[in-house]
């Protein structure tokens, strides 16, 4: 199949609904907190994903499981808001995914996930199948059972498509599934659980012999790009005033999947990812806080010509 006839970004991942406490400081152990405040927003990995490729402009399918309950009807809406082909979401008796996230005054996070409905989907169907065929990128994170992260990048990877891996929560990965991996994106601590290092060079020097294209992303100092087993350039991210941090990274890997799928470079989709994900961390929740292609636009144009 022609890239021209493939549709654009598949995400196979997780749904969950965020609950979201603000507070001044994180706790230390045994000590009970105030929060601030307390509210409810879509999210999980690949909802979050899924979001930030659509609202980038890329036509989007979105493969995962939710439950037949309250928080599951929310997350069915929110796919369907914000655009996406949710024909392929599972509805299970398992519960909907959840995810107990405490946000601190510098915007910085702490998540304890409870994976729910997500557990459930441990193979494809046919349909499935279907759809990686034709899909012109794929892109994956690790909330789901690893065995069908594995099946959906060697189905998409025979098809001639793209695959890309953002690993998080990380884990070791079978040499089977980088082997069909286009790109490898973590942030630094799992550049490092996974590359066996504290040292993030090191790490990411390993990783990077393990994978075609390789990105490390590292917060407010931006990303480092891996091409061919070494380093291929470096992209700086504007200076904002993070509000909540949580799903930036969700952000910088749709994004990116989405100007992948457009024909962007290694590059320039790098930097399309930074200015999506700067956006973000300026507005609480994951999905909430997922900017437009208007917005990527003009905050690149911004940059241009500063």
């Amino acid at each position: 199949m022609s890239n021209e006839a493939r549709a654009g970004v598949t995400i196979v991942g997780s749904a969950n609904m965020d609950i979201v406490f603000t507070v001044e400081r994180t706790p230390l152990p045994g000590e009970t907190l105030l929060a601030e405040s307390a509210a409810r927003f879509p999210g999980g990995k690949g909802l979050n994903q899924a979001v930030a490729a659509a609202r980038a402009g890329a036509a989007t399918r979105f493969i995962g499981a939710i439950g037949h309950d309250e928080n599951g009807t929310v997350l069915a809406a929110t796919i369907a808001d914000a655009g996406i082909a949710g024909d392929l979401v599972r509805r299970t008796p398992a519960p909907t995914g959840q995810a107990f996230i405490v946000v601190d005054g510098s915007g910085e996070n702490t998540i304890i996930v409870a994976s729910g409905a997500n557990a459930t989907v441990t193979e494809l169907g046919p349909a499935d199948r279907a759809a990686l065929d034709s899909a012109a990128v794929l892109l994956m994170q690790l909330e789901l059972p690893l065995g069908v992260v594995r099946s959906a990048a060697a189905e998409v990877h025979r098809a001639g498509g793209v695959v890309i891996l953002n690993a998080a929560p990380a884990q070791e990965l079978p040499r089977e599934l980088l082997a069909d991996l286009d790109y490898l994106i973590v942030n630094e601590h799992e550049a490092c659980l996974i590359g066996g290092s504290e040292d993030l060079d090191a790490a990411s020097t390993t990783l990077a012999a393990l994978v075609d294209r390789l990105v490390v992303t590292l917060g407010a100092a931006g990303s480092v790009l891996f091409a061919d087993g070494i380093e291929a350039g470096r992209i700086a991210a504007p200076r904002v005033d993070p509000v909540d941090t949580t799903g930036a990274g969700d952000t910088f890997c749709g994004a990116f999947a989405a100007a992948i799928a457009e024909g962007a470079d290694f590059a320039d989709a790098a930097r399309f990812a930074t200015a999506a994900a700067a956006l973000s961390v300026q507005v609480v929740g994951a999905v909430p806080s997922v900017p437009d292609r208007s917005a990527i636009d003009a905050a690149l144009e911004v940059r241009s010509a500063g």
